[in-house]
Parts: C-alpha cells; sequence; structure tokens
C-alpha cells in the first residue's frame, strides 16, 4: 500500500459557470506537481463501474512548485490587546470550569501567557490535575498549585490572586456539584505561597483555554499560535484589576459582581451571550469583547444548569459555557496556490483538479461540483433531470476514523485502504460526525474548509463519493443528459432549485438533511416532482448549517438512533439555529413519509437479493419490470455481493409510509450480522429472526402528477455496472428514469 503524499482542497464544493474557485495544495515532499481538470465519470474503484476520469484544457493545468501547508487544531478564544490589561501590578482571575482530561498536562484556562518567553500570567491546570496560577519574568516562570486534582466531569470554581507588594499568590480551588459522597472524594483546596520574582507581562491577547506559543513584538507582529490546550468547559472567566480579598473571592464566580469589586473589574465574561456566533462578549461596562476560533462548542450546559430547562434558547443564562477541545478544526486556513474560474461553457457535473507527482495511484483529486447557473434558477431548463449529490453526508463521514479503532463491527482497526492509512498518520486533519475528541465527548461539527481524504473517487472503500459515481457512470452510460446540484445548495434555495427538474435522483447515502432541505423535497413532491431514491439510511439525522459560514454543519446525537457517540443532557438543541436535534423519525417526519422506505437494519459482512413482490404485478408497475424476467433481483454487485445491503430501508404504513405506494420486491435473505436499528427496540431482546430485517423496492404517485421511486439500500448503486451495465437492476433502474423524465403525468390510483 502506498503512501499519499498530495492532499488539498478548495474554498467551495459547489460552483456556478462564472465564478471563482480557490484550491490549496499541501505537498508533503515539497518538489514540483502537475495540475489538470478532469471531469469524474466513475469512481468506484475496484469493482462496480470502475474509475474514469477525462482530462479537460484549463486555465490552471501545468506545473507547480509545491510545499507543505500545516495545520493546526485545538479550539480557544482571544480578548484584543487593551491598555488597560498591561501594566497590572496586582490583580485576580477567576473561571468555573469542567475538566474532561485534567491529568493532560498543563492547559491554560484564563491568562495572557507567553511560552517560549516565560512572560505573563495564567489559570492553569497543573500536570498533577489541580488548579495554579502561572507566572513569568521573560526568563523563568513560576507555578503555585493546590496539588489537588480535579475531579473530570464536575464542575469547580478556580480562582487565583496575584499581590506584587507582598509577591505573594493564593490559588483557590472549590467543587461546584456535590452528591453522595462527592464532598469526601474531591473537597475544596487551597494554597498561598511567596513567589520570588518580578511579574513581566506577555505582548498579545487575553486567552481563553489556551496560551501563545510564538513570542510577539517589533520582529513578530501580533499572530497567535495558541498551545497549552485546555480540554473542558469554561464558563464564566473573569480578570479583576486588585487582589480580592478572601471573601470577595468566592463571589466571582456569581453570573454579576460582587458591589465592592464593581470599580476594579476589567473582564466580566458572559458566555451565554452570543451562542451561535464565533463572539465572546464581556458584560461589564469596559467592553472587552473577544472572539472563538477553530469551532469549540456552544448551546452547552453550564454550572447554573439543573436539568429543568432543556432549550438553550428558553434560559441561556445556564448555558453559559463553552467546550474546548484541543482538536476543535473548522478551517485550515490554507493558503491558495491556484485559482479556476468556471468558463460559462462548462457543463453542469462533478469535476475535480487532479494534481500529480509521480505515479498516477498516488493523485489527488480535489473535487468539486459545477451547478447550473444561477440567473435562471426558477425556471425549467431543458435538461429535465438533477443528479443532487449528498454533500451534507459527504461532509458527515468526512475524514471519519471510526474504522481505525478496534470495534465488534469493523474489526481490528487496521487500515484496509489507502485513505485510511494517510488518516491514521494524520489526526491534524480533523474527524468526522462519527468520531469523538480526545476527552471522548462526541465531534458535533464538520466543515469543508479542510482536506476531506474521502471525499475522492479513489484509495478509499466503496462507500459515501465513491459509491455515488457508480450512479454518475450509469447516466453516462446511458446517454441522458443532467445537471448536479449539492445539499448546499437545496439547504439555501429550497424548492426553487428542485422545481427546475422533472426528476431528481439521489446518491446512495443521502443522511443527513436540515429543515429547509427537507420542507423542499417535500415542497417538490407536493408540487408533482419525481424523486428516485437510490440508497438506503437516507433522511435519517437533522442537521443544521452555520449561519454565516457555508460549508459548516452541526449534528446533535439526541434522543435514540445508531450512534457512535450520545448527546449530553440538556445539550439536545442545535447551536447553529436553535433546533432540536436528533433522528428526522424521533422529530414526526420519519422518512417514509418522504420516501416510503425508512432504515430498518445495518451489517457490512455482506449482500444479498431482492425477490418480486406481488406489487411488481400491479399495472401500475408494468413499466418498471419492462424487460425484467424472473424474480431474483440483484444477486451481485461490488458492495458485498448483492443490490441488498450495508444499511437497508423498510416500508412500513405505521411509520408513515402511503398506503397506496406498491411494494415492488423485497430483500430478506440477509445474513445474522444484519441488525435491525435499535430506535425500535423497547428493551433489549435475545436473537431471533426478525421478519422487519428486510429492504424494499417501493413506488408510488404522489399529487400533481409526481411520483417516488425508493430501492431501500446503499447497495443498490454497486449492481447497477455489473455486465457493463446489463442487467436487471440496471434495467429497473433505466425503466424508472425514462418514465420519470416523461412529462406525461402519473395519475393517482383511485383516479384511473
Amino acid at each position: 500500500m502506498f503512501e499519499r503524499r498530495l492532499i488539498g482542497y478548495a474554498d467551495k464544493l459547489s460552483v456556478a459557470p462564472g465564478e471563482t474557485l480557490s484550491f490549496k495544495v499541501s505537498c508533503l515532499d515539497a518538489g514540483r506537481y502537475h495540475a489538470d481538470l478532469v471531469r469524474l465519470e466513475g469512481g468506484d474503484d475496484p469493482g462496480g463501474s470502475g474509475f474514469s476520469e477525462r482530462v479537460l484544457p484549463s486555465a490552471f493545468s501545468g506545473e507547480y512548485t509545491g510545499r507543505a501547508q500545516s495545520v493546526q487544531c485545538g479550539s480557544y478564544a482571544t480578548i484584543p490587546l487593551d491598555v488597560r490589561l498591561d501594566g497590572l501590578a496586582d490583580f485576580s482571575l477567576s473561571a468555573v470550569v469542567l475538566s474532561t482530561t485534567p491529568f493532560k498536562g498543563r492547559q491554560c484556562i484564563v491568562g495572557r501567557w507567553n511560552e517560549p518567553a516565560k512572560r505573563g500570567f495564567a489559570l492553569v491546570v497543573t500536570e498533577d490535575g489541580g488548579a495554579g496560577l502561572l507566572l513569568g519574568d521573560g526568563v523563568r516562570d513560576t507555578l503555585v498549585g493546590t496539588g489537588v486534582a480535579l475531579p473530570p466531569g464536575r464542575w469547580c470554581h478556580l480562582a487565583a490572586r496575584f499581590d506584587s507588594r507582598a509577591a505573594r499568590v493564593k490559588v483557590l480551588q472549590t467543587p461546584l456539584e456535590a452528591g453522595p459522597g462527592a464532598c469526601i472524594a474531591a473537597g475544596p483546596a487551597s494554597v498561598e505561597a511567596e513567589i520570588k520574582l518580578t511579574l513581566r507581562h506577555a505582548e498579545g491577547p487575553l486567552m481563553l483555554a489556551a496560551w501563545n506559543e510564538v513570542e510577539l513584538g517589533a520582529d513578530h507582529g501580533f499572530d497567535v499560535h495558541p498551545g497549552g490546550a485546555f480540554n473542558g468547559k469554561i464558563a464564566r472567566p473573569r480578570i479583576v484589576g486588585c487582589t480580592v480579598p478572601d471573601p470577595e473571592l468566592a463571589g466571582l464566580a456569581e453570573l454579576t459582581p460582587p458591589p465592592a469589586l464593581a470599580g476594579s473589574v476589567l473582564g466580566w465574561w458572559d458566555l451565554s451571550r452570543g451562542i451561535g456566533t464565533d463572539e465572546v462578549r464581556d458584560a461589564s461596562a469596559n467592553g472587552l469583547h473577544g472572539r472563538l476560533h477553530r469551532g469549540p462548542v456552544r448551546a452547552v450546559t453550564g454550572p447554573g444548569w439543573r436539568g429543568a430547562n432543556q432549550r438553550w434558547i428558553d434560559a441561556p443564562e445556564e448555558y453559559d459555557a463553552v467546550h474546548f477541545h484541543d482538536d476543535d478544526l473548522l478551517d485550515a486556513g490554507w493558503e491558495t496556490d491556484f485559482e479556476f474560474t468556471v468558463p460559462r461553457d462548462l457543463p453542469s457535473g462533478i469535476y475535480a483538479a487532479r494534481i500529480r507527482q509521480g505515479a498516477p495511484e498516488g493523485d489527488e483529486h480535489i473535487v468539486f461540483f459545477v451547478r447550473p447557473g444561477r440567473a435562471n434558477r426558477y425556471r425549467r431548463v431543458e435538461a429535465p433531470l438533477a443528479f443532487l449529490a449528498p454533500t451534507a453526508s459527504y461532509l458527515a463521514y468526512g475524514n471519519y476514523r471510526l474504522r481505525l479503532k478496534p470495534n465488534p463491527i469493523f474489526g481490528p482497526g487496521t487500515p484496509t485502504c489507502v485513505n485510511d492509512a494517510f488518516l491514521a498518520r494524520h489526526p491534524e486533519l480533523g474527524a468526522s460526525l462519527y468520531d469523538v475528541h480526545s476527552d471522548w465527548s462526541g465531534v458535533h461539527f464538520s466543515s469543508r474548509h479542510r482536506p476531506i481524504t474521502n471525499l475522492r473517487p479513489r484509495q478509499n472503500r466503496i462507500w459515501g463519493f465513491p459509491a455515488d459515481l457508480n450512479i454518475v457512470a450509469w447516466l453516462h452510460h446511458l446517454g441522458v443528459s443532467f445537471e448536479v446540484i449539492t445539499d448546499e445548495d437545496l439547504h439555501e434555495e429550497g424548492a426553487g432549485l428542485l422545481g427546475r427538474y422533472r426528476c431528481v435522483l439521489t446518491g446512495s447515502h443521502p443522511e443527513y438533511y436540515s429543515t429547509s432541505m427537507l420542507d423542499a423535497v417535500d415542497a417538490y413532491l407536493e408540487e408533482g416532482g419525481r424523486w428516485m431514491y437510490l440508497g438506503g439510511n437516507g433522511f435519517y439525522w437533522r442537521i443544521a448549517f452555520h449561519p454565516v459560514r457555508p460549508g459548516i454543519i452541526e449534528v446533535r446525537r439526541a434522543e435514540d438512533g445508531t450512534r457512535a457517540w450520545i448527546e449530553a443532557a440538556g445539550e439536545y438543541y442545535h447551536e447553529y439555529n436553535g433546533e432540536y436535534g436528533g433522528l428526522w423519525r424521533r422529530l414526526g417526519r420519519p422518512p417514509n413519509r418522504t420516501v416510503g422506505v425508512g432504515f430498518a437494519a445495518q451489517g457490512f459482512e455482506g449482500s444479498t437479493f431482492y425477490r418480486r413482490a406481488p406489487g411488481a404485478d400491479n399495472p401500475r408497475a408494468r413499466f418498471i419490470f419492462e424487460g425484467v424476467p424472473g424474480e431474483i433481483i440483484g444477486d451481485f454487485g461490488s458492495v458485498g455481493g448483492g443490490a441488498s445491503g450495508e444499511e437497508i430501508d423498510r416500508f412500513d404504513v405505521r411509520l408513515g409510509s402511503p398506503a397506496h405506494a406498491l411494494v415492488l420486491a423485497s430483500a430478506t435473505e440477509h445474513d445474522a450480522a444484519m441488525l435491525r436499528t435499535k430506535e425500535e427496540f423497547l428493551s433489549t431482546i435475545p436473537p431471533m429472526p426478525d421478519r422487519k430485517v428486510r429492504s424494499d423496492l417501493v413506488f408510488f404517485e404522489c399529487p400533481n402528477g409526481g411520483a417516488v421511486f425508493s430501492t431501500g439500500s446503499i447497495a443498490w448503486a454497486g449492481a447497477l455496472a455489473h455486465e457493463s451495465f446489463t442487467n436487471n437492476v440496471a434495467r429497473i433502474t433505466e425503466n424508472v428514469l425514462r418514465r420519470f423524465m416523461d412529462p406525461k403525468p402519473f395519475p393517482l390510483p383511485w383516479s384511473r
């Protein structure tokens, strides 16, 4: 297995003619590389349709000098430079914290500390897991700590004061939450000591959850390179320009300043303000507002939450915390290496900037989708067909690392493809929404502003984007004209975008949907659209898009579902828009209502076939089975050897499947590893034959002449190319496509 040496990303995934893309490349071996524009026409390699690309002329094609571009992880906040923080002789610091990894090493909570210069001050978690105050004189540092470890996962008030005239420091550590035995296990601790250095202040901003790793000054500017990252929640950070006496020191944890300190407060930050933004707001009169970086999690419970309120909008003062992680990443921040303005005559489709250094098997493809022009987006176009690329699901699985850890589903965690091997060596590229942070809390955000190594046509498992290229290859084989749109386009433009097309095809796994996306699909079908759902486990999780930064999504895995991690209590509502997260099924909009089928089971040890059902003999379905003899459908395919597999969907009237829908075929011969989805069980049960573990092929008519065809299986797309697209899966799908592209309306069954 060779090692990938080139990686990159573009500043957009979807782009219209006349718009410009910026490509950012990192060449791990330096040297030179060659870039070309390619159109991707097949990507299931090996097996399936095979890999296919077509090189096209472009203005950016040519040789480039490579360079390595690094990725910095870890979230933090900065409070801009202010004269009131310069030259402080006496001060007090305070924060309420919930540490998730108190023993991982020295971690900054709040302060203005420069590590290489050994200057400044910071309230920190010490190497032994306790609270401490760090001070420096420009040559050496001094750390005064309690020596008592913080209890992981429990709120504690940490406070420290510095008296410059007496050269004394006091640090206070007080657990705030109590339960049976808790006060015995971890009670309050404090330490007071004399120090033997003269404090020299650091330059640069005050910071939360990190300190600065670059010595600043005239020669270095004021860029921040964070280190000492903190894992856990920070609430109520404070700085006061005096040595607060003991009685008032505990009062720094309150929501408002004690009256005796009103004139000395420099910063009194309220992290409940500005949820859904990057703003850090100072509640004092000084207005020392700051900014969050790299995507820490907001809308999380603070020290005042007691369970009475579950929605942060209803009681924001109880959500006055931010959860920071040392591996957060929203934007790699790379510099641009070359740009591409999409020509007006470039057809809509799936493209990539192919960069090559050496042998072709080491190629990097920076994928992007050329959508139709935006000027005429609300009128019908000549091409009546659109492929809706499930880019939200691509982001959700972006840099998926679950297979790199031993687990009962995927085995020992040994990389089995080039992409997995590369991710194992490069944790700095961030994770997917299926992974957990280093403190074992779930990853809530995913972004296209970084290299996504499994959004590539090769070097990957047959899943997601490579699997969807089977559908694209099939369309090219048929010679059918189509346009490409993306989830991000659908979220922004709604049903008006879909209304351009007579028929819309999905990818093999359109799992993640925002409210506006699902609303658009329902509206499109109400207005007579035709929908071909060519996958499984679709329309499953609700997501939120960042309100002002396109290309970033959020998930809250609330209230059941097949999950790699579970949302914390009280944190079920999205930060980005305040909506309740979780399964669309739990939100009253199961996918069965929209496409006739919904997630039934998953298993990854093999696929199976469909058998014709009585619905196939209904005259309404005659067009679907023209030229398709026999009972068995799809006993072949590049995904497990059959058309039904991986994740499958079932017809179920009780879950909203339309009663008039026709079940055309069902796949019931799955092995014991295909297990029903957990949200359907009230309690654990012993293994037994399960009639609800099946995938169903479904067709039904919609109002105004529209219709829906659903395959109910991720593996269906992997069977299209069998025997050069000459097979019953491809024939059934083509029959449906040809009829769905025909403007002749579908009559409702009771009006025939």
